[in-house]
């Protein structure tokens, strides 16, 4: 990878009148600001439509395309301007857009049919998860050709805005996800590839004290091998074909997986099952050439996953918010200890903003006030700052000047936003992934941006 700073923002994220970011004007301005930032990767989150809790890591499908990015609908329902997405208004009125559109099909995907039926019959049994359908319910073929349709018109946006990021020397990074929805196309047409007994999880982190259960049926890894792993093997070429790099979350999960009794409330009750291990990457490799994908291999990550993450040459995380606590990876986190093949963060998706982090005073399931307060006493000495520094640009120095190939800003750190911007808090189930930035981002930003870049060789 070549030395590189990028930013994360979903699109979901983006200004705009319409409810929720789209894939229309505002992304193509959001790229010219890249531009002029000296950024070289726009990273989002998983972009198919999605399921339980608005969450990008719970989608109907691991193909698909999430309609609500589509462009050019004229909505303009309840909260069309504000700083949150209101999913309960937005979606049904954005919806109601898209059926009056005139949309073409012209798509040709093998996982097209069973993912348009599937939503069909989703729509005909009033939104119920698929093991609750009516068998008497047939799906309505206007219905059916309709979600096509969606799925075209999504894929022809994103090629579109991908070729605009491109041409200014953007790459697009992707996400994701190990696992997928129990309620989702790819389950309900090859329920034989799930076990439904067991669910994912993590065991206790520095997240949550009682670890984070997913909930998502655990691949049966065998019979995934006897069939030359193919449904992994076109999940990553369409993955691939979408994104110029791909973050592979959760990375340890195929060294080995904790897995859950699917009657558990927490993820504590779990164990470590040992899963597909180099044979997965090996033929993935053989199929679709060297792997252009990040490992997110944060959490308890043994030698055994770091042997597979280095043999195949694939660069890991790192989180400077986690630099500075008691964790025992802490000291991997420090970027004085980075090595040039590593994807460096302020934070991600599941951590607070930097200022956010910052204002913390602890009291948490896995920081008291006197963690915290160690925790910033050590912050304070390492990025060289006093209580009144903007500590997000701090951290955002710290990283630029580092020797990790690409490091990349979650877009609320570059704005300085606290807590109230934050996209996700692990182990909760409602009030995430709604965070919209207020207004465009701005000139003397992406100016501080590029001269950083500039200075650390970034551009």
């Amino acid at each position: 990878m070549e030395r590189a700073s990028g930013i994360l923002l979903h699109p979901t994220s983006l200004p705009g009148p319409g409810g929720i970011g789209d894939l229309g004007e505002e992304a193509y301005r959001f790229a010219d600001w890249l531009a002029e930032a000296g950024q070289k990767i726009w990273q989002v989150l998983p972009l198919g439509p999605v399921g339980y809790g608005e969450s990008p890591y719970q989608l109907f499908s691991a193909f698909a395309g999430n309609p609500m990015l589509l462009a050019g609908t004229g909505s303009q329902g309840p909260g069309a301007g504000g700083a949150r997405v209101e999913f309960e208004n937005v979606v049904p009125c954005k919806m109601a857009a898209l059926r009056a559109a005139a949309l073409k099909a012209d798509i040709e995907e093998p996982w097209l049919a069973d993912f348009a039926r599937f939503m069909a019959l989703k729509v005909a049994n009033h939104g119920k998860p698929w093991w609750e359908w009516d068998p008497a319910i047939k799906a309505d073929e206007r219905e059916v050709e309709f979600q096509r349709r969606l799925q075209a018109e999504f894929f022809r946006q994103w090629r579109a805005l991908k070729r605009y990021c491109n041409d200014r020397g953007i790459r697009m990074m992707g996400d994701l996800p190990i696992y997928v929805a129990k309620d989702s196309a790819d389950v309900w047409a090859r329920p034989e590839l799930f076990r439904f007994d067991v669910v994912a999880g993590v065991p206790p982190d520095y997240f949550s004290s009682t670890g984070q259960l997913w909930g998502n049926p655990i691949y049966r890894w065998d019979r995934l091998k006897k069939d030359g792993y193919a449904w992994w093997v076109e999940r990553m070429r369409a993955a691939l074909t979408m994104f110029d790099l791909v973050r592979v979350d959760h990375f340890r999960g195929f060294e080995a997986y904790w897995e859950v009794p699917a009657q558990e409330s927490t993820a504590v009750n779990g164990r470590w099952v040992a899963g597909p291990g180099a044979d997965l990457f090996l033929v993935l490799d053989r199929a679709l050439g060297q792997l252009p994908i990040v490992a997110e291999n944060l959490g308890v990550i043994t030698p055994e996953v770091e042997a597979i993450r280095e043999g195949f040459g694939l660069p890991g995380m790192a989180i400077l918010q986690f630099a500075f606590g008691k964790d025992p990876q802490a000291p991997t986190f420090q970027p004085h200890n980075y090595p040039r093949n590593l994807v460096a963060y302020t934070g991600t998706h599941d951590n607070d903003t930097a200022i956010g982090w910052w204002r913390s005073e602890g009291g948490d399931s896995t920081r008291t006030a006197d963690d915290v307060t160690a925790e910033k006493r050590k912050a304070k000495a390492y990025l060289g700052i006093e209580d009144e520094a903007p500590v997000n640009w701090a951290m955002i120095r710290e990283l630029m000047k580092s020797v990790a190939d690409t490091v990349i800003f979650p877009m609320q750190d570059v704005l300085g936003l606290g807590s109230e911007a934050r996209m996700n808090i692990p182990s909760t189930a409602s009030g995430n992934w709604r965070w919209r930035m207020s207004d465009r981002a701005r000139a003397e930003d992406a100016a501080r941006l590029r001269e950083m870049a500039e200075l650390y060789g970034r551009v």
